[in-house]
């Protein structure tokens, strides 16, 4: 057996139906599409949602609230979060390269670093964002909160 006699197993294939090729083909006339009628002229076809001009359902439900496009989206990453990653490691110096290594945020992400927990380490973390009680927290163990 090679490429060149390759063929499908047998009954999994059939030949496409050969629709408007006269009366004497079974499929002539109307072509399988029935006597007039929307689905029954050419060019047509369905749009998403189209629901036979009755109100789509998309616009009968009512809307509400509000979506800020400027809305920045923030990671939160904890102190004892950062506290638990620093504990064993000689690592003093938390950026967004080690955010990502570490698995917290991807690439992109902008990084709020937030209060809860404590730190005992001083340690200079680099990140987009800072609660007060984590700029607290981290210069009160001798630390310091850079921000991008």
């Amino acid at each position: 057996m090679n490429l060149s006699n390759l063929q499908p197993a047998e009954g999994s294939t059939r030949n496409n139906k050969r629709l408007g090729r006269g009366t004497g083909s079974g499929r002539g006339g109307t072509s399988t599409r029935g006597h007039k009628g929307q689905k029954s002229r050419s060019g047509y076809s369905k749009k998403s949602g189209f629901e036979g001009g009755q109100m789509p359902l998309q616009r009968r439900v009512p809307k509400f609230g509000f979506k800020n496009i400027n809305r920045i989206e923030y990671k939160a990453v904890n102190l004892d979060v950062l506290a638990g990653l620093t504990e064993n490691g000689s690592v003093t110096t938390l950026d967004s390269a080690f955010f990502v290594s570490a698995g917290l945020a991807s690439k992109s992400a902008k990084i709020k670093v937030l209060g809860r927990g404590e730190i005992t380490k001083a340690l200079e973390v680099h990140a987009h964002a800072f609660s007060k009680s984590a700029v607290e927290a981290i210069e009160k163990a001798g630390g310091k909160a850079v921000t991008l």
